[in-house]
């Protein structure tokens, strides 16, 4: 087999770039470890910037969206229940975040590449990469237990953190950064109706919280716990409890409680590898990058990895030029610490940490009460929170 991109990976990184090399007339073929009930199953984010929203028009995916996407145009912060409001779209000129499942992207994905005939290969085993750094790079893996191998031009790591893209830059040239938190996120969803029309981020002594949404029925609910806990040890009573304690009676007054039929317990870490370029292979999404889900960055980060990576592409074959894909890295990266440090600041002021003392604590009431007074300090989070702009190739 030959195509120009392989693309490893039938995430959200790996099928928008299939998609943006189709709109422009490049090959490329998806490599997928998983099958697509697998892949468009997992339980992930579902705030979308104003940049993943664009993309998704760009390509003519967004009906769905438009139909059922729920836009905000602020979102609520509380500190030991008392709720206060940013005004995003005030403060950014306009800016808003769309509230759309992760797992309804990955449906408009795979629905549209199935119509379009885009090629993807499902349930692959032992992927290997070869040649990254000469001129002829192939793609090995099993399908059926026949071997199968791909000649490319590039290819494109977009399979996640435990994926194989990553380790196959040398470790003489890889760097990573790490940062991991000393707690998790205990999350659930429910068919019922959510306890705003926005989301609200909870700072209590007891610890975090996080009242959001999927759609005016259904809710999804976080509150921080210990990262070794047992979900069995939660059950839906004590969950909802929990929540409504660290809410504040307010927005507890609003919460409507149901059975769950979904509940994990995620760790939160923070996690960045350096360059996102060695030869011909390329990272994109959580392949480079993992972010805690505070503030909704990482499939957002994967869209912009992606975005600048397929404009990379088209200058190359269309412009012939590759100032696009040599300078792909530094811009990426560019973006992706700005939005690591958002990431790391917003759970740092709404969380409680095991060593914590009386200091620590007050230090993040007045963060908190600063935010609440200052329109300047709001402007700086809603900037950040609906996401800022791409940087110039």
């Amino acid at each position: 087999m030959r195509t120009q991109v392989a693309i490893i990976g039938a995430g959200p990184a790996g099928m928008f770039l299939a998609h943006l090399l189709r709109q422009n007339d490049i090959d490329a073929v998806v490599i997928e470890r998983r099958d697509r009930a697998y892949v468009e199953g997992r339980v992930r984010a579902g705030v979308l910037e104003q940049v993943t929203v664009d993309l998704m028009h760009r390509l003519g995916l967004a009906d769905r969206l438009v139909r059922e996407g729920l836009v905000h145009g602020g979102t609520n912060l509380a500190l030991d229940g008392e709720v206060f409001r940013i005004d995003m779209a005030a403060l950014t000129g306009g800016s808003t975040v769309t509230v759309y499942g992760q797992q309804e992207v990955m449906r408009d994905l795979f629905d549209a590449a199935e119509a379009e005939g885009l090629a993807i290969v499902w349930n692959a085993a032992d992927v290997a990469l070869a040649g990254l750094d000469s001129e002829r790079p192939t793609v090995t893996w099993r399908e059926r237990g026949e071997a199968r191998t791909l000649d490319c031009d590039f290819v494109v790591g977009c399979d996640g953190f435990h994926g194989v893209s990553r380790s196959a830059i040398p470790e003489d040239v890889r760097r990573t950064f790490e940062r991991v938190y000393p707690f998790g996120w205990l999350g659930i969803l429910a068919d019922v109706p959510p306890a705003d029309h926005e989301l609200i981020y909870a700072n209590h002594e007891r610890g975090f919280a996080l009242a959001s949404m999927r759609s005016p029925t259904r809710s999804r609910y976080y509150i921080q716990c210990g990262v070794d806990e047992d979900v069995a040890d939660w059950p839906d009573e004590r969950f909802w409890d929990e929540l409504c304690v660290r809410l504040g009676p307010a927005a507890a007054a609003k919460v409507t409680r149901g059975p769950s039929f979904e509940k994990t317990i995620a760790p939160l870490r923070s996690f960045v590898t350096e360059p996102m370029r060695w030869g011909r292979l390329f990272l994109a999404g959580d392949a480079a990058h993992i972010v805690p889900p505070t503030g909704a960055k990482g499939m957002n980060l994967a869209v912009s990895d992606v975005t600048m990576l397929g404009e990379a592409f088209v200058n190359h074959y269309r412009d012939r030029s590759d100032a696009g894909i040599d300078g792909y890295s530094a811009r990426a990266l560019a973006r992706v610490w700005k939005a690591e440090r958002f990431s790391w600041w917003f759970t740092s002021v709404t969380h409680r940490f095991p060593t914590m003392d009386g200091f620590d604590r007050r230090i993040q009431m007045a963060e908190l009460d600063y935010i609440r007074g200052s329109q300047a300090a709001q402007r700086t989070l809603a900037e950040n929170y609906v996401g800022l702009p791409l940087t110039s190739a």
